[in-house]
């Protein structure tokens, strides 16, 4: 940092001009057994604090101010002797500590630096020159190393010496309003940020320093500070350079008013003032202390002399000259030293209690790499207690809070990576859609969101060409059954082509509602732990275990979707296969058909009766209305089955329908069509051969005709409209019929038993034989990877140590309190 001048002053005789090599009474006072043997304590539990990284309440003062407001010249002030640390720029890149103590014996300075990540302090540093460029070799080895432009780590420097206080104070980056040329730009940020963080802990005085130049109500930095502290209860102002303002003064009512920041700092805060010596030539340490003294003993001259009137002695005098300064924060930090000392001989006291546990426990750890059955025993309580939460959260759970872990219907499709149901145009919006849930809950939203999806699909239109295909095929067989066989094989193919895709994503969403259990099981089993005390077997350290049942969780959830994938295959094969049934009967409720177009226009209460909307939302009643063509039928609706629908009208044409003998194109393309809707209404008590053969007979009479007299034509005349239509008809009859088959007494049952009854009843089985019945080296390949019992090691001896150290500063503060 550059060169500045600083605030706070002691007498005239706080230096004399001759320093002594003899303490003087105020050194005397420093050098109380009391408060150093406090002082001593507190600068072992600093160290110990930053080599392991300890939290700690310690009172200390820390230095902030703008860059070149002159917070490293107080720091040399206070040490007693120049060590050129303001021409390091980057100096205070990194916070400084500096552990000042006074020792009588010590007639030049001996400086140590702490090592980085040890509490060790290394080897005595002869020159004061040396000092800053350790600073800045540190400093510069830690930025390259961490790529930033500033760090938090502090570097801790121990200073003995006969004219220097005991005194502690961390020396932080200056504040800057742009940064250096080839630093990032957000430097300034970050170093506000930090010095607000070092500033922060109540424990700590802050000591800020403002040069005497700027004025209170323009100080760039006073609005940080008040952030901080925002009523300066635990803040030292000190303005720098005081001597460059002696100048404006010529009244005493100026000087008075000036002192007294009236309206700026408030009635109980009174800043320092002070300057220091502004000539940077190599002088002596004894020079260096005689300036000191002097600049001191000018200011306090020029108040008294230059000023018509002088100044209030009486009021401001105590709070002039760096010597008051020196003393004041001397003894600021032994009283609060002396006031923290029960608070941290307690904190200590936990904190070797606290070490002294993870010890156990390491030592515990370390013994259970070597002991197989106890890792098995602990590893299945785990298994089991996992497998458990998962079953809890299939059955019905709200915890964890479902607002933080559950996810909605938009959720789920984003994170699952499957946005959309294949072929559905539409968007399908499932009651309860906007509700965060998992578990059962997201599986029932899953399921019904299907069916909408299913319901929301149509058979495909058919171009004349693939009819006439298939429709001159089984003429050619000599069939009398091509109108009705063609509109079956037609259903069939369209429904393998549509359907399948649907069944395929439900189960692939299925699955991941329920690989998301894991990370929800692992979070209510901590919790309960945590609850009821429990370590768990201390098994959150062995993160190879928590990946094997992770991964084998995984493998299971993905081997239930095949299979269910396999057995929803099958039910459409089932549904779909030419030996079906289920495209000649009228004993399955349809769910649409363009002969009846109500068939897809259902109710809000319909869909109540499946799946239960709690969503608070006004748009939810607009949704459903809109997109009824989602929603699958209620059971008891009151609607009519293709067939039954038709009977009506058949009805009133078997009066007057004929079948002639020559039939004519022209005429409708099945003439036994309400013949055999007709028939079949009363034949309900027949077995399904006898039905079967009854309708292929009675349309034997109509198709074969037909053929045979070339009344069924697919080109552009006028007279194929009717045929054509009419197997269109008729396959979408039969597509609604599967459809319905397929997703109200096969799917939905099978995707619950095929998912669920695993999840809750074969789950901790599989993940046992997956993990456990393994050999015993397999199985500790889990828990003892390579080098893993030396990084054990490694740690229990960084334990022991700082437990060595704990337990010395414990000793230090209980004799420390004896003496209180």
């Amino acid at each position: 940092m550059s060169s500045s001048t600083v605030a706070g002053a002691d007498t005239p005789t706080a230096f004399h001009a001759t320093p002594s090599k003899t303490p003087s009474k105020a050194s005397s006072r420093r050098q109380h057994p009391d408060s150093k043997s406090r002082f001593e304590a507190y600068n072992r539990l600093q160290g110990a604090a930053v080599a392991f990284g300890e939290t700690l309440p310690i009172p200390e003062i820390v230095a902030v101010g703008g860059q070149s407001d002159g917070k490293s010249s107080l720091l040399e002030a206070l040490l007693g002797f120049r060590f050129n640390v303001r021409e390091v720029e980057m100096g205070t890149r990194r916070p400084l500590i500096l552990q000042m103590v006074h020792d009588a014996a010590a007639l030049e300075p001996r400086c140590r630096f702490q090592e980085e990540d040890s509490e060790e302090y290394g080897s005595p540093v002869v020159l004061a020159s040396a000092i800053a460029d350790i600073i800045k070799s540190r400093t510069e080895a830690l930025l390259k190393k961490t790529k930033t432009a500033v760090s938090p780590k502090p570097i801790v420097m121990r200073a003995e010496y006969a004219h220097c206080p005991n005194l502690t104070i961390i020396d932080t980056p200056g504040f800057v309003l742009k940064a250096k040329k080839g630093e990032p730009e957000n430097t300034p940020d970050e170093i506000l940020s930090m010095v607000k963080s070092l500033a922060s802990p109540p424990h700590r005085i802050l000591l800020f320093l403002q040069q005497s130049s700027v004025e209170w109500c323009s100080s760039l930095w006073l609005d940080a500070i008040r952030e901080i502290d925002p009523t300066f209860r635990r803040t030292v102002i000190v303005v720098s350079k005081f001597d460059n303002r002696l100048k404006e003064f010529s009244d005493r009512w100026e000087v008075d008013r000036y002192l007294s920041a009236s309206g700026y700092l408030g009635e109980s805060t009174h800043p320092f003032f002070v300057a220091l010596p502004k000539d940077r030539a190599n002088v002596s340490n004894d020079e260096f202390r005689r300036q000191i003294s002097q600049v001191d003993s000018e200011v306090l001259h020029h108040l008294r002399e230059g000023v018509k009137g002088g100044f209030d002695e009486e009021k401001f005098k105590s709070y002039i000259g760096f010597g008051r300064l020196r003393d004041y924060l001397e003894s600021e930090l032994q009283k609060k030293y002396k006031e923290a000392a029960p608070a941290t001989l307690a904190l200590l006291e936990q904190r070797c209690s606290e070490v002294t546990s993870e010890l156990a426990r390491m030592d515990s750890k370390i013994q259970a790499t070597s002991d197989v059955s106890h890792l098995r025993k602990f590893a299945m309580l785990h298994t089991a207690s996992i497998s458990n939460h998962v079953g809890a959260l299939i059955d019905g759970a709200a915890d964890p809070s479902p607002e933080q872990w559950g996810k909605t219907t938009v959720e789920e499709r984003s994170h699952s990576g499957i946005g959309v149901w294949p072929g559905v145009i539409a968007d399908v919006h499932p009651p309860n859609a906007t509700l965060r849930l998992y578990g059962g809950a997201a599986f029932e939203r899953v399921m019904h969101e299907f069916r909408c999806a299913a319901y929301s699909i149509e058979c495909p239109s058919v171009s004349r060409e693939k009819v006439a295909n298939i429709l001159l095929a089984h003429a050619g067989r000599g069939g009398g059954r091509g109108i009705t066989e063609a509109a079956a094989e037609i259903a069939r193919a369209a429904a393998k082509s549509w359907l399948a895709p649907l069944l395929d994503t439900a189960c692939d969403r299925l699955a991941f509602v329920l690989g998301s259990l894991f990370d929800l099981a692992l979070e209510r089993n901590r919790s309960h732990d945590s609850e009821c005390g429990i370590k768990g077997g201390n098994m959150d350290g062995y993160v190879g275990f928590h990946a094997a049942l992770r991964c084998a969780y995984s493998r299971f959830i993905g081997d239930l979707a095949k299979q269910c994938k396999q057995l929803v295959r099958h039910h459409l094969d089932s549904v779909t296969s030419p030996y079906s049934q289920v495209c000649y009967f009228n004993d399955f409720q349809p769910c649409s058909s363009l002969n009846a177009p109500s068939y897809n226009k259902f109710s809000q209460a319909s869909a109540s009766s499946f799946f239960l909307e709690l969503s608070d939302t006004s748009s939810a009643s607009h949704d459903v209305r809109r997109d009824q063509e989602n929603i699958p039928p209620e059971k008891h609706a009151q609607e009519t089955t293709p067939g039954k629908a038709a009977e009506a009208r058949d009805a009133l044409r078997e009066s007057h329908i004929t079948i002639p003998e020559t039939p004519s194109p022209d005429q409708p393309g099945d003439a036994a069509y309400g013949v055999v809707k007709k028939e079949l209404g009363i034949c309900n008590d027949m077995g399904p051969r006898k039905r079967a053969s009854r309708m292929g007979g009675n349309s034997k009479n109509s198709d074969y005709v037909r053929v045979q007299n070339g009344g069924i034509l697919f080109g552009n005349g006028e007279r194929s409209g009717s045929a054509y239509s009419e197997i269109c008809l008729s396959a979408a009859q039969h597509f609604a019929r599967i459809r319905e088959v397929l997703v109200e007494r096969g799917v939905t049952s099978t995707l619950n038993s095929g998912f669920l009854t695993p999840c809750r009843d074969r789950l901790f089985v599989a993940l046992g034989l997956d993990l456990f019945a393994v050999n015993d080296e397999k199985f500790m390949d889990m828990f003892v990877a390579p080098g893993a019992i030396d990084v054990l090691q490694s740690e229990r001896e960084s334990l022991m140590k700082r437990q060595k150290i704990l337990h010395s500063c414990l000793n230090e503060f209980k004799n420390v309190a004896r003496a209180l």
